[in-house]
């Protein structure tokens, strides 16, 4: 069993075949998620166009898919720290007071006034014993 990020460290460092070389090809290349190996991908410049040759051919097989990428990136070794949503405080807190999304949350928020959402967060504070 090997996890998406086996795939991407096959096709830039190790350049093993994990799909032909599995005891079983057929589960090894349903486990290849190629959205994770592209986007992978997707953040150094060297190998940004190889994925996105992947991705104007979406109906390609993940096997097929996954072999031109092997084929085609040179093996080097590639570090990057994923990119996550950055959570915006006043926005969650807006979320927690209206009972909403995050999304609803961040509409709301274009709407109110600083004075509205300062009246909404005095609201939500949570005090403890202050002595």
């Amino acid at each position: 069993m090997s996890n998406p990020f086996d795939y991407t460290n096959s096709i830039t460092q190790t350049k093993k075949n994990l799909i032909r070389d599995s005891e079983n090809p057929e589960l090894a290349e349903k486990q290849y998620n190629a959205f994770l190996t592209k986007r992978g991908l997707s953040y150094f410049p060297d190998t940004i166009m190889y994925a996105n040759d992947m991705n104007m051919l979406p109906d390609l097989a993940g096997l097929l898919q996954y072999e031109y990428l092997l084929n085609s990136v040179r093996k080097n070794k590639r570090y990057s720290k994923w990119a996550k949503a950055s959570k915006d405080e006043i926005v969650m807190q807006l979320a927690e007071y209206y009972g909403c999304s995050v999304q609803k949350a961040k509409d709301i928020s274009t709407v109110l006034t600083t004075e509205q959402v300062d009246l909404i967060l005095q609201k939500l504070q949570k005090g403890g014993n202050t002595k």
